[in-house]
């Protein structure tokens, strides 16, 4: 399924998906002079950020929506629409950095083969992922609403692997996994409407066939508060898992 990206949005209530992918930054420890690929850029920010940093980066996204975003706030960055699944560099890049980004592409084995190829030997892949777990209060909530509906529960669009399962696809495409953790993450969404904001964001998919997606959604709001919101704010049930491995140094791919 075709995932359209509202961009404006994207940056106005959900900044804190660029936030969170500070650590991840912190963990490539680029140096000045490396080349980067920031897969998945979104709208631009952390390839902006590395290149605060002397980095050579560049900020690839499969969303044309986005890239036209980053576009306008850096001007001056390297940023290209493309599929990761075929990046199509060779050997280019010192190291690849995603953030929240690759839980969106199910082939994670062709992605991985993508990721290996841009990398030298000897190059690194940082990553963060939605994991196994991840946002099941919120999809769980939404597919029991759909069975009342006579609706059969959403599609599935997310690939959200164990630790296992992932280290088990980089090893595959020829990398050799340093780093692996899976962990809750509750998420604070934006604005009394968090919630409801998120899903029309991130989860259109989850409506597909739905007649009445506003009665839906506000009939979510109401069973997922006593679970996900508190002292004000709703908090998304996410789960993620981090990831840092090596393409060896004698294996060009």
């Amino acid at each position: 399924m075709t995932q359209v990206w509202n961009a404006d949005l994207y940056d106005a209530k959900h900044a804190f998906i660029a936030a969170y992918g500070v650590d991840l930054l912190d963990l490539l420890a680029a140096k000045t002079g490396e080349r980067v690929l920031d897969l998945g850029c979104g709208t631009g920010d952390h390839v902006h950020a590395l290149r605060a940093r002397g980095v050579d980066a560049v900020g690839v996204d499969a969303s044309a929506e986005m890239i036209a975003r980053a576009l306008v706030k850096f001007p001056e960055a390297t940023l290209r629409v493309a599929d990761a699944r075929s990046l199509g560099f060779a050997e280019e890049f010192d190291a690849v950095i995603s953030n929240a980004v690759l839980h969106w592409v199910p082939e994670a084995d062709a992605v991985a083969v993508s990721v290996a190829a841009a990398l030298k030997p000897g190059g690194r892949l940082v990553a963060e992922l939605g994991g196994a777990g991840n946002i099941a209060t919120i999809a769980g909530g939404i597919d029991a609403l759909r069975a009342a509906r006579g609706l059969p529960p959403a599609p599935p669009l997310w690939y959200f692997p164990t630790v296992g399962q992932y280290a088990a696809v980089l090893e595959r495409a020829g990398l050799e996994v340093r780093q692996a953790s899976l962990f809750d993450r509750p998420t604070k969404l934006d604005g009394e409407q968090g919630l409801v904001t998120w899903v029309r964001m991130f989860g259109s998919s989850l409506l597909s066939g739905v007649t009445d997606a506003p009665g839906l959604l506000a009939e979510l709001d109401r069973r997922l508060r006593p679970s996900l919101y508190r002292d004000g704010h709703w908090f998304a049930d996410y789960r993620r898992l981090r990831v840092v491995a090596v393409k060896p140094a004698s294996n060009a791919l």
